[in-house]
């Protein structure tokens, strides 16, 4: 059973939530502990230290949301709050997501977004979790076990998914935070490593949102990789809401974020890649249409999302797209036509 920590100082909030997960809260899946301020939810925890999750409102009244944000991962750095609040503005997300949101919803509430927020949110703990117990039990193991038959145990183990290899037909993205490198040479560390931070986060988001998935960073760019029905097309919506996201942040010291990206699909590699003598590896993609996307990325001027003449002719009926013209790419032989997504 979960436990659910609800901090908000609305009075009919925990009538509302209790009628609304009601079967949940019947059959066990929900246990939900109510608190009236940040003051009184840090109280709460100290009386429940199994509470999993936090939905936290952000105006309330002594201790504010997110203010509770910065205090939990004091009490416990295995807790993760939701923020639900009616002030969905960039600058309170942004500040949010800072102080180690998980999610962001904003009122008037809905419900059934909730329970998946809620669901991802516990989801997401539990494999904390487990991770750190299947640590710790290796610790107590290496305690009575010879650490040469330890080392043969995991040797093996890490070898049999060495050959979980395939070939795939899917759409890579590359991103990059047009003159980044110049901030980093005028701020400070922490302060670029935040504002970075914070660029991932936005395009991570709509990743995820077209269900694709971050394959690596890379310094400031991003590469992400699309499986499935329609994967092409999901690239692109991703690229256009990434570019949008950035774009509308606010400057920092005469910076104004802005994204170039490249698109290409094709028949690619997937494997773990990496040492087998250093135990890690990578479960990433490889190929010449990955090492085009990279290129085309390239190509990109500041705001622009390019693309190949094969891949504007898959889409070119769904998006609006401008011709560009021919561009010799690095190790390619000949000229590639490319094109330029509007919108």
């Amino acid at each position: 059973m979960a436990k659910i920590l609800v901090a908000d100082d609305e009075v009919d909030l925990e009538m509302l939530i209790k009628q609304k997960f009601r079967q949940k809260i019947r059959e066990k899946q929900y246990e939900f502990v109510f608190a009236v301020n940040g003051n009184d939810a840090l109280s709460k925890l100290e009386e429940h230290p199994d509470i999993d999750v936090v939905l936290s409102d952000i105006n309330m009244p002594e201790m504010d949301g997110l203010t509770l944000l910065s205090k939990l991962s004091e009490v416990s750095p295995l807790i993760k709050a939701v923020i639900v609040s009616a002030y969905g503005d960039m600058d309170n997300i942004r500040t949010a997501m800072n102080r180690g949101a998980f999610d962001f919803l904003t009122k008037p509430i809905n419900f059934d977004d909730l329970d998946l927020t809620v669901q991802r949110t516990i989801k997401h703990v539990a494999q904390v979790r487990e991770t750190l117990q299947a640590i710790k039990e290796n610790n107590i193991l290496r305690m009575y076990v010879d650490e040469n038959v330890l080392n043969f145990m995991n040797r093996r183990e890490f070898e049999s998914h060495l050959m979980v290899n395939e070939t795939v037909q899917a759409t890579v993205m590359f991103i990059d935070i047009c003159s980044f490198t110049a901030i980093s040479e005028t701020e400070a560390a922490d302060t670029v490593v935040k504002l970075l931070n914070n660029y991932f986060d936005v395009m991570v988001k709509e990743i995820i949102t077209q269900k694709g998935h971050v394959d690596k960073f890379i310094g400031d760019a991003v590469m992400a990789v699309f499986h499935g029905e329609f994967n092409l097309d999901r690239a692109i919506d991703a690229a256009l809401a990434i570019r949008k996201n950035i774009e509308a942040l606010p400057s920092q010291s005469l910076f104004s974020p802005k994204v170039s990206i490249g698109i290409n699909s094709g028949e690619m590699i997937a494997g773990n890649i990496g040492s087998a003598t250093l135990r890690r590896l990578d479960y990433t993609v490889i190929g010449d249409a990955v090492n085009i996307a990279q290129r085309l990325q390239s190509a990109a001027g500041e705001g622009e999302i390019i693309i190949s003449e094969e891949a504007y002719n898959d889409i070119k009926e769904s998006f609006n797209c401008e011709h560009v013209g021919e561009v010799k790419l690095k190790h390619k032989t000949n000229p590639m036509v490319i094109y330029k997504v509007i919108d």
